[in-house]
């Protein structure tokens, strides 16, 4: 999830939002195949790199939908929750530009709408790095023929039955998808995920600068570490660089509307930092500002930062 490596730079150098300007949305049906991006690239106006990464899910499942697709008379997948079920599929970094086309395959504006798109809070979401993915978005049922198909009883998982077989089974739709969801209105905003930020320097609580912070945190700052170290700036204040190190002291804080806070953290912190997401050791993803102006004249910080 750290946003300072080459993908960033490349992604940017084609001129399309970097990481920080995405937010994932769970993908479990075909829209991670390679087949289907280009075909949504002819017919759905998709434009802009996909950036797509692989992941483990537990306790969610992909299921066969009710009902058939009148264009091709295949048997669409839908997302249920499955306890004790572990799956892999993909997470698509999408960009807020790109949910036009999302919408218009998965018909989030149809009449009657066949999916709702949501935060989802149902089972775990993990990539192969061990970042956590708490609340992704994803695409869920929502008409009565994208309800996971019961045959005898039980859904039928995608991973058990191929589509050729899937198209011809013949069942009742399930009264729901038995998912925890927030339905979500409109584009995704990419501040809104994650709501947290990991603080090293002068914003955490205690320092002089907390004050700018505080009014947009809720619950208890919890002290953390973030792989990496910390310079002097000169100017009072520390920079962070990530990688090997002896580790970075300070404290994720939970924010209560995060696309509210930032304009205004993004200007106390200035220029001189990027803000980015990065993944602590126990896999929580933060945000949090990396230092990207010219280190010259820094001098690396005593093991006692910050100060009590």
């Amino acid at each position: 999830m750290d946003g300072a490596g080459d993908l960033d730079g490349w992604l940017v150098a084609h001129g399309a939002a970097p990481m920080a300007g995405r937010v994932p949305v769970l993908t479990y049906g075909s829209n991670r195949n390679p087949s289907k991006i280009s075909w949504m690239r002819a017919e759905r106006g998709l434009t802009g790199p996909v950036v797509v990464l692989r992941c483990a899910t537990s306790g969610l499942a992909a299921t066969w939908a009710a009902g058939l697709r009148v264009v091709d008379d295949q048997r669409p997948a839908v997302l249920a929750a499955a306890p004790g079920r572990d799956e892999r599929h993909a997470v698509w970094m999408a960009a807020p530009e790109q949910f036009a086309a999302l919408d218009r395959v998965e018909g989030r504006a149809a009449d009657p709408p066949r999916y709702r798109l949501a935060r989802l809070r149902t089972g775990t979401v993990a990539t192969e790095d061990g970042a956590v993915v708490d609340l992704p978005y994803a695409y869920l049922g929502r008409d009565a023929i994208r309800r996971p198909l019961l045959v005898d009883g039980a859904p039928v998982f995608c991973d058990d039955v191929a589509q050729d077989e899937a198209r011809h089974l013949r069942g009742q739709p399930a009264p729901d998808d038995g998912l925890d969801a927030d339905t979500v209105a409109g584009t995704p905003h990419p501040d809104a995920w994650p709501a947290r930020v990991f603080v090293y320097g002068l914003l955490m609580p205690g320092q002089p600068s907390w004050h700018h912070l505080a009014p947009h945190a809720t619950g208890t700052p919890r002290p953390a570490t973030l792989p990496g170290t910390v310079s002097d700036t000169g100017s009072g204040y520390p920079a962070l660089s990530l990688g090997d190190g002896p580790g970075v002291p300070g404290h994720v804080v939970e924010l209560s509307d995060p696309v509210a806070a930032f304009p205004g953290l993004d200007a106390y912190e200035g220029p001189e930092y990027t803000r980015i997401r990065v993944a602590l050791p126990d896999g929580t993803v933060c945000w949090t500002y990396l230092w990207t102006a010219d280190r010259h004249g820094h001098i690396g910080l005593p093991r006692g930062w910050p100060p009590r």
